[in-house]
């Protein structure tokens, strides 16, 4: 098992990722893959939410 500090950069990692799957939805041409795109961005903000209620001093920063 990874130890918690590592933890913690990874999901700031995806924290911060998540505003390119934001610039994607805005794209116009995205089409069929809006849905995804959208998907995709449900599921990360869950799993941003189950962090920060696991871990809520930590899941700040």
């Amino acid at each position: 098992m990874q130890d918690f500090q590592s933890m913690k950069e990874r999901m700031n990692t995806v924290m911060n990722k998540r505003d390119a799957l934001v610039r994607l939805l805005e794209q116009p041409d995205l089409g069929t893959l809006r849905i995804d795109v959208n998907q995709a961005l449900e599921e990360l903000d869950d799993l941003i939410d189950e962090f920060k209620r696991t871990f809520p001093a930590e899941g700040q920063g």
